[in-house]
């Protein structure tokens, strides 16, 4: 696995990408590791895991570690008074995150 980083240097916004082949199971069991470890070593640094297009499917196990609990358990509320019937997107950012 290689691991191409690219970004916009004004901002620090940085978009490491993971070059795999996603049918070969022990390589993305690698990648996920290596995944973590990225999103651990950018919120240990002070930065962020999300950017302009803020968080993905993949990034969303780690927004507990990111925002903290209490803010991600706001941020569910407001979904659910927004989104009462769970039909915007549905199944996404907050799935996985240990907030329900």
């Amino acid at each position: 696995m290689a691991i191409a980083v690219f970004g916009h240097a004004g901002d620090g916004n940085l978009h490491p990408t993971c070059m795999t082949d996603e049918r070969d199971k022990e390589e993305m069991a690698r990648v996920e590791d290596a995944l973590g470890e990225i999103f651990a070593a950018a919120l240990d640094l002070g930065g962020t895991i999300t950017g302009e297009h803020g968080v993905g499917l993949k990034k969303r196990t780690f927004l507990p570690q990111a925002l903290g609990m209490p803010t991600l358990e706001a941020m569910v509320k407001i979904k659910n008074l927004l989104d009462p019937e769970g039909i915007l997107n549905p199944g996404k950012i907050f799935e996985g995150s240990g907030v329900t």
